[in-house]
C-alpha cells in the first residue's frame, strides 16, 4: 500500500506577502462573534512586527515562550487559555482558527493548540502516529525562521513525560501558509545556521535512506542544492533560498524518513534541553562513519560561516541520564529502519548508541 499522505492546501509565497493575512483569514472569518487566536513567538511582542498583526476586535494575540523546547504541558497550558477566551468570547466555545508566527517551535505549538482544542485530554496522550481522531481547527503557519520543515510537517514535535515524540497525524498539516523572506532577514546569524542545518541534515538522511523513492529524491535533491548556494555560495538572495529551501527539505521525508542524527538529537533535547536544529549539528558531527560525505560538507559549512559547536556537553552526564538518551532514542524506530534497513537493531544496539553520545 502507499501511503497517501496530506499536503498544505494553500501556500504563497514571496517578499511582504505577510500583509495580505488579514485579507486570507477573512475568508475564515464567520460573520458574527469571529475570533483569531495569534500565537506569537514572544521575542516579537514588542516589535514592529506584532504591530503588523492584523488582529480583529474580539481576536486573541498570545504571546509564547520557545526558549525551551515544546512540552506537552505548555500546549496543555495554551489550550486552556485559548478555550477559556473562547467561553468569553465565541458563541461556538472554539476560535475560527489558530495562527502560529515564529520559528519551528511556535509552528509546532501553534498545531499543537489547534488539534488539542478538538481532541479531549491531554498532547501526551497522542504523541505518536495517527492517535488524532477529531480534525483541528482551521490553522495557518508563518515561519520567521527557515530550516525545519514545520510549515509542511505532518507532526508537532513534542517533549512529554516521558519520551520527546510528536504527534503524527495528516490533521496536523497547516490549512494554509504563509512564506515571506521578508520575515527571516533579521534571524541572528548562529540561529539561521543552526535551524538551516535541520533542513540540510534532512536532505542528506533522506537521499541516503532506505525508504527513498522518486517522490522523495526530487524534493531532497533540490533542497540539497539550495542549502548549498546559501551557505557554501553565500549567494545574495539567500533567504529567499533558504525559505524554500525549508519547504522543499520538509517535503523530502513526506514519503520517506530522517535518520540517525535526527533520533540522536531527540534523545539530547530530551535531557540537555537543546534545541532541535544546535542538538542536530552536534549529533551529526559525529556521524561521519554513516553519512561520510554529508558529514563533511557540514563542516566546511561551518567554516564559511565561523560557527564553533559546543563540546563535552555529555561529559558530565549520570547513567541514568545516558541511559534515557538511549530510550527516547530508540522509539523512533522508522528513523532507525530509514538510515539502516530492516536488521538496524542488530547494528544500532543500545551499546552503540550510548557510545556515540559519549563522544559528544
Amino acid at each position: 500500500m502507499f501511503r497517501n499522505f496530506k499536503m498544505v492546501s494553500r501556500v504563497v509565497f514571496g517578499r511582504n506577502c505577510f500583509d495580505q493575512l488579514d485579507d486570507i483569514l477573512f475568508q475564515k472569518r464567520k460573520k458574527t462573534a469571529s475570533s483569531m487566536v495569534f500565537l506569537i513567538d514572544d521575542v516579537f511582542m514588542q516589535s514592529k512586527l506584532a504591530q503588523r498583526i492584523p488582529a480583529h476586535d474580539r481576536d486573541l494575540v498570545l504571546g509564547v515562550n520557545v526558549d525551551d523546547e515544546p512540552k506537552t504541558e505548555y500546549v496543555d497550558e495554551l489550550t486552556r487559555k485559548v478555550r477559556s477566551f473562547c467561553l468569553e468570547s465565541s458563541p461556538n466555545h472554539l476560535p475560527d482558527g489558530v495562527i502560529g508566527l515564529g520559528g519551528g517551535s511556535t509552528l509546532d505549538l501553534a498545531k499543537a493548540v489547534s488539534l488539542m482544542l478538538t481532541n479531549p485530554g491531554s498532547s501526551a496522550d497522542y504523541q505518536g502516529w495517527d492517535l488524532i481522531k477529531n480534525a483541528a481547527v482551521y490553522h495557518v503557519g508563518i515561519p520567521t525562521l527557515s530550516g525545519t520543515g514545520a510549515e509542511v510537517s505532518r507532526t508537532t514535535v513534542l517533549s512529554g513525560p516521558e519520551k520527546k515524540l510528536g504527534i503524527n497525524s495528516d490533521y496536523t498539516v497547516f490549512d494554509q501558509i504563509i512564506l515571506d523572506p521578508e520575515l527571516i532577514a533579521g534571524a541572528p546569524l548562529d540561529q539561521r545556521f543552526y535551524t538551516g542545518m535541520d533542513c540540510y541534515i534532512h536532505c542528506v538522511e533522506s537521499l541516503n535512506g532506505t525508504f527513498l523513492n522518486t517522490f522523495s529524491q526530487s524534493y531532497g535533491d533540490k533542497a540539497l542544492s539550495l542549502c548549498r548556494e546559501v551557505f557554501l555560495d553565500m549567494v545574495p538572495d539567500s533567504d529567499d533560498k533558504l525559505m524554500m529551501a525549508s519547504y522543499c527539505g520538509g517535503m523530502s521525508i513526506a514519503y520517506s524518513q530522517v535518520g540517525i542524527c535526527h533520533a540522536l538529537s531527540y534523545g539530547l533535547s530530551y535531557v540537555l534541553g537543546l534545541h532541535h536544529g544546535i542538538g542536530n549539528c552536534i549529533a551529526f558531527d559525529y556521524l561521519e562513519e554513516y553519512y561520510p560525505e554529508g558529514v563533511r560538507e557540514f563542516r566546511q559549512m561551518m567554516e564559511n560561516n565561523n560557527i564553533k559547536l559546543p563540546g563535552n556537553i555529555t561529559a558530565d552526564l549520570t547513567n541514568n541520564q545516558l541511559d534515557k538518551m538511549v530510550d527516547v532514542a530508540l522509539v523512533l524506530e522508522p528513523l532507525w529502519e530509514n538510515a539502516l534497513g530492516n536488521g538496524w537493531k542488530s547494528i544500532m544496539t543500545r551499546d552503540r548508541i550510548r557510545e556515540l553520545y559519549q563522544q559528544m
